[in-house]
């Protein structure tokens, strides 16, 4: 007989039988997420893309989907491979490639599903232009320009004219509109500030739609945003589309900005961790450390709130995370589990393989994280 790692949980099994560290949904808070961003998009009348690079499971974008979600935007090629296999038919690749490759990941998806992708830069439409035309499939493209982010994207209307002209000499391309997003205003802390940014992006996105709408192109897609600013790009009238992604799970330092509009948003990703070991006065060890948290907007936060006045999650290493103790008995923590809301989701779900769902005390559902570790 072969040894086999037991699964980490089965549907039914309680809660606190789950092998940690684990990786749970919270499914009454992920389930409020999803409608009422559904809710307002409809309200607003923009089509909502989730971005499926927060999450990386089908499950879920299946479940963005059933409430209305007009696709799904994947960062990388590869990344979308496993939502073209489990049925997702409309996927925009919201990033640029170049390299025969590429190129080649982009013709095949092509051939399974409705895809768009971005382009910054002739030679990379040259190459998807000759690539699709030959092989008989059709691809959208559209070209990113820069509204303030200083990253992808052209600048000058000069620039995306020439973009939009190039598409136009391949008959395996059509122009699908504009890719307009600025991910640094995302994560402003200021409510007031975050609004006032993004009026200016979308002021700067409005002002390339009238210049290829004076050249007689119309851009009946213009997509961007994300959760930080969604209730800003869809009142602007100016996007005709949105792609917030962790809106579903809203990590530690999503969770720290200030909120004042309409939405509101529940913590439903949540990292089980066991302490391991007190052999310090004062300090405690949970089994939760870099190869199970991301630590790049900051380290988890104990949940639920009093549990964070009582433990402190002060330093990640490979295997282990260190927790100060702040209030109560320093002793008789051995084996106590833990829930850490992680400070960036994204990251962090590609360091599992699955998602635990949960409601009350019980395991509901385990969805498969198929997407993590691809970013070709």
């Amino acid at each position: 007989m072969s040894l086999q790692l037991p699964p980490i949980a089965a549907p039914g099994d309680r809660l606190d039988r789950v092998g940690t560290p684990a990786l749970l949904i919270d499914l009454d808070a992920f389930e409020h997420n999803l409608a009422q961003m559904a809710e307002f998009a409809a309200r607003h009348k923009v089509a909502l893309r989730p971005h499926a690079k927060a999450h990386k499971a089908p499950a879920i974008a299946h479940a963005q989907l059933a409430r209305g979600a007009a696709g799904i935007c994947c960062q990388k090629l590869s990344e979308a491979y496993p939502f073209a296999a489990a049925g997702i038919q409309s996927i925009h690749i919201s990033n640029e490639f170049i390299g025969a490759d590429k190129v080649a990941m982009a013709v095949a998806l092509a051939g399974h599903v409705a895809l768009s992708v971005c382009a910054d830069d002739v030679a990379q439409v040259a190459a998807l232009g000759a690539a699709a035309s030959q092989a008989g499939v059709s691809i959208a493209v559209l070209p990113e320009v820069d509204v303030g982010q200083g990253r992808c994207g052209v600048d000058s209307a000069d620039a995306l004219s020439a973009l939009v002209d190039a598409i136009a000499r391949h008959r395996g391309l059509c122009f699908g509109g504009l890719q307009a997003y600025h991910g640094g205003i995302q994560h402003q802390d200021d409510w007031a500030g975050r609004r006032s940014a993004a009026g200016r992006a979308a002021d700067a996105t409005a002002a390339h739609v009238r210049h290829l709408e004076a050249r007689g192109v119309r851009c009946g897609v213009v997509t961007g945003g994300g959760t930080g600013t969604v209730e800003f790009d869809a009142a602007s009238g100016v996007y005709t589309e949105i792609q917030p992604g962790s809106y579903v799970f809203m990590d530690r330092h999503y969770g720290s900005l200030a909120w004042e509009g309409e939405l509101r948003w529940r913590h439903s990703l949540f990292i089980a961790a066991t302490i391991m070991s007190q052999a310090r006065p004062g300090m405690a060890v949970c089994d939760a450390g870099l190869k199970s948290v991301a630590v790049d907007s900051g380290l988890p936060r104990l949940w639920p709130a009093e549990r964070a006045d009582q433990l402190r999650y002060t330093a990640a290493n490979d295997e282990h995370g260190m927790l100060q103790v702040l209030a109560g008995d320093a002793h008789g923590l051995l084996g106590e589990r833990l829930l850490l809301v992680p400070g960036h989701c994204d990251p962090t779900a590609n360091l599992y393989d699955q998602y635990v769902g949960f409601r009350g005390e019980r395991v509901e559902c385990v969805w498969p994280i198929a997407a993590r570790g691809l970013s070709r």
